[in-house]
């Protein structure tokens, strides 16, 4: 099966493509690029692939990436500039270079001759393929798509990486909308199919549950078998009434004994010690589990039917599912001891995940890099190519300095080319030999192997160790971005609010996520929160919106734009720039129509615009005003009425002063219920949370608020808990110590049986008063222990539900959490 390297030079990718082609014809492409932030992970041969989406076009971006280096280019004809000239380089010009991408796929893949599985499905998709991965890999070489790509891009760039190198491929694929699958079948070619689970994702780009049953079973059409749980009433029918798949092979897992060809029985009676009862054609085992939840069971299930398949054994079978680990499906991002950031991913151990982690942490700090990686867990790979290549990838990165633990990162340490490098047996030694005087304002990437334990490392390297946290997914909050953008033209702006800490998030991290993704604009509330992310490295452009006249300096010398609200405030302005000599310093212009906060009002204009027409100090970057009632149907009249007297007032403006200037009216309520009024720019806050007052499809809970059980004890019957013990019972109870209180965030209003808590699957009362540092809850007729996670909002319990019973809205329980409890920013 081992075959041999392909030809990759430019000539051959432009007839893969039945593309043409220009310059270089013998320059060979190593790597894929699409995104042209990630310069830093140049090697030679990378081919940017510039492709063309709702809001950004990667030909923009061709003379940026020739400047970075870069001398192989996909590009799509009729947005390429031939008249543009890159010498030693090679453009190959494609009718489309996204369809070009799934042709360079579709060729690696017919190039493959080792088996290939593929998985599909509403959820479990990237656990069922971690899982599977990680005991086939213990048997045979295995290569799986990084993470979750399973989109148009990802998945061809997933398939690039195919080689004789590896046994199996396991393969994820996505869709969010019909004839996706139908396209992606066609560059993954599956011998085995794998159907996890069909819920409510998506659905509002489907007529109906069946119909998107239908789509996902076109990733199967010429596939030799089907694996999937025969329960699933839904996709069991979907399956056997679909004329595509006449004549496979099933093959199917049941809960319930002789349902199904594999009987998968959960025996769950002692929930510490869960089992599964497994009875086959050839042979009936038991498998200990790691976990007792629903639908870890059911993704263990489709993994263990899978490998029966596959021809495995009950002992190889129970000895693999009995190691597993929780699949973190997300880099963590915390902040570091010493002024240190620090970036945790132990989602899975293989040179491509390892790529994808750098990248990610270079988009997020330009501290040097530190990397502290374990061995890989690989197969049969030959270890000494692997090692060498992957110091090669190491040394490009730009890493200074490297922390390796694992035998075989000692056996092959000659090949990493680093000043800064030590080398470890096992974790334990590192641990015992820690001094944490020796990470000092770097960047710490943790990547590990699982058994390597890296989260006892990642607690020595964490700057606060409070059990309390709040998690901001950022993959969430850029979806959000994304959804919100849908709503606007092409060419709309966006200004980012990040004022009030980030609503509570973290504003340094939710600004260079933001920058990253493209934002036009930042704005702070006030001067000091805009200069301290200057001094965290924020280049964006910054609008302060409550400047006051002492503060007038320190925004020039800041670079931070003024809201100019009033007579005053301008007069100032005018009198600081001209004292520094600054000419045409932006400022922006805020108008009161009706919302009777900050803002000029309509007879201030004539006065207001004499200042800044004889001003040369200044330019008007922006005017705008804000919805007082954007979110209310009711109001809708006075909305209206507001935005004609914007309309009119920035109208005068311009007529008055000859300006040029972006104009902005809507919020986040408002980019949904008025879109007619986006003009030039709009300003997004907490609806890039998931958060919003107004009913929008396709927004994600990208904030999470949890902490762990302290202490577990028995409460006899008739004795109250905690500040005036409260809450006494007539039954004896089992009560849970969480260590968070109204110090935390955590209102008080919520105890006293009010408010409720989510853990192990399970809805819990807090009881008692809420105390400043530690609160109560009843758990009885649970097995919930010291040290289980607990939350407070998140996926089972929105902050919606939180804020009505505090009687308050979500902005305010968001910005209540007070910096002492940590921020943990996810990557999916």
């Amino acid at each position: 099966m081992k075959g041999g390297k392909l030809k990759t030079d430019v000539r051959s990718i432009a007839e893969i493509t039945g593309s043409s082609f220009t310059g270089d014809p013998g320059l060979v492409v190593s790597d894929l690029l699409i995104d042209s932030r990630k310069v830093s992970e140049l090697s030679e041969g990378t081919m940017f692939i510039a492709l063309r989406g709702e809001k950004n076009d990667g030909h923009k971006f061709i003379a940026a990436m020739y400047r970075a280096g870069v001398r192989i280019f996909l590009v799509t004809g009729k947005y390429y500039d031939a008249k543009d000239n890159y010498p030693g380089s090679a453009f190959i010009i494609a009718e489309d270079s996204l369809s070009a991408l799934h042709e360079i796929a579709a060729w690696k893949r017919r190039n493959y001759s080792g088996r290939l599985i593929s998985i599909t499905g509403s959820n479990g998709k990237t656990i069922v393929k971690e899982w599977l991965s990680d005991i086939l890999g213990k048997h045979q070489d295995v290569i799986r798509s990084p993470r979750s790509y399973n989109s148009q891009v990802g998945v061809p760039l997933s398939l690039w990486y195919l080689s004789g190198d590896y046994d199996t491929a396991v393969i994820e694929a996505g869709m969010s909308e019909p004839g996706e699958i139908e396209r992606l079948e066609k560059i993954i070619r599956p011998q085995i199919g794998i159907f996890t689970h069909i819920g409510e994702a998506h659905q509002e780009n489907f007529r109906s549950i069946e119909e998107k049953i239908y789509e996902k079973l076109g990733l199967f059409v010429n596939s030799e078998v089907i694996i999937y749980p025969g329960d699933k009433k839904k996709i069991h029918e979907g399956i056997i009434n679909d004329d595509r798949l006449s004549g496979k092979s099933l093959f199917t897992w049941s809960a319930k004994k002789n349902k199904a060809d594999i009987s998968i029985i959960p025996e769950l009676k002692d929930k510490k010690r869960p089992e599964l009862r497994v009875i086959s054609h050839n042979e009936d085992f038991v498998c200990r589990i790691p976990f007792a939840d629903e639908a870890s069971i059911d993704n263990i299930s489709t993994v263990i039917t899978t490998l029966l398949y596959l021809g495995f054994d009950g002992k190889m079978i129970s000895e693999g599912v009995r190691n597993l680990y929780p699949v973190a499906m997300r880099m963590e991002q915390k902040e570091g001891i010493n002024n240190c950031l620090l970036l945790e991913d132990f989602y899975n151990s293989d040179p491509g995940s390892l790529r994808i982690a750098m990248e990610a942490l270079k988009g997020i700090s330009d501290k040097d890099i530190t990397l502290v990686l374990s061995d890989f867990v690989q197969g049969n790979m030959n270890r000494d190519q692997l090692y060498r290549e992957v110091a090669e990838n190491i040394k490009k990165s730009g890493v200074r300095k490297l922390v390796a633990i694992g035998d075989d990162l000692q056996t092959y340490s000659g090949y990493f080319d680093i000043d800064n490098k030590s080398f470890y047996r096992d974790t334990d030694e590192f641990i015992r030999s820690f001094l944490p005087g020796t990470f000092k304002n770097e960047a710490i990437l943790l990547k590990g192997a699982r058994k390597f334990e890296f989260e006892r490392i990642g607690r020595l390297l964490e700057s606060k160790t409070h059990q309390t946290r709040l998690e901001i997914n950022l993959n969430a909050v850029l979806s959000n971005l994304n959804t919100f953008r849908s709503y606007l033209d092409r060419g709309t702006g966006i200004m980012a609010m990040v004022k009030a800490f980030a609503y509570g998030t973290g504003p340094r991290e939710i600004s260079e996520w933001l920058s990253y993704n493209g934002i036009d604009y930042l704005a702070v509330a006030y001067p000091d929160e805009g200069i301290s992310l200057r001094k965290e490295g924020i280049r964006s452009r910054i609008m302060v919106m409550n400047p006051d006249p002492f503060s007038l300096r320190s925004l020039l010398e800041y670079d931070l734009e003024p809201e100019l609200y009033s007579h005053d405030i301008l007069s100032s302005f005018i009198n600081e720039a001209k004292r520094c000599g600054t000419r045409h310093y932006p400022v922006h212009i805020k108008l009161d129509t009706g919302m009777h906060r900050l803002g000029f009002t309509e007879g201030d204009i004539e006065e207001m615009a004499d200042k800044l027409t004889r001003c040369k100090f200044l330019k008007i970057a922006s005017v705008f005003s804000h919805l007082a009632a954007a979110y209310d149907k009711d109001m809708d009249k006075y909305s209206h009425a507001q935005a004609a007297r914007f309309m009119e007032m920035s109208s005068l403006i311009r007529e008055k002063t000859g300006a040029d200037f972006i104009r902005h009216l809507l919020n986040s309520a408002g980019i949904a219920r008025f879109p007619e009024y986006q003009f030039d720019m709009v300003r997004l806050g907490i609806g890039m949370y998931g958060i919003s007052e107004v009913k929008m499809n396709g927004l994600k809970p990208a904030a999470g608020f949890f902490t762990r059980i302290s202490q577990v004890k028995i409460i006899n019957a008739g004795e109250g808990l905690g500040y005036g013990l409260k809450d006494a019972s007539k039954e004896k109870r089992q009560i849970a110590i969480l260590p968070l209180g109204y110090a935390d965030g955590l209102r008080r209003m919520m105890g006293r049986g009010k408010g409720r808590v989510y853990a192990r699957g399970g809805y819990l009362p807090l009881m008692g008063n809420v105390c400043m540092d530690m609160c109560m809850i009843d758990i009885s007729g649970t097995d919930l222990q010291a040290g289980d996670e607990v939350e407070i909002f998140g996926d089972n319990i929105s902050i919606n539900e939180v804020a009505e019973i505090c009687k308050t809205i979500p902005y305010e329980i968001l910005t209540g959490i007070p910096v002492r409890v940590k921020r943990v920013f996810l990557y999916e």
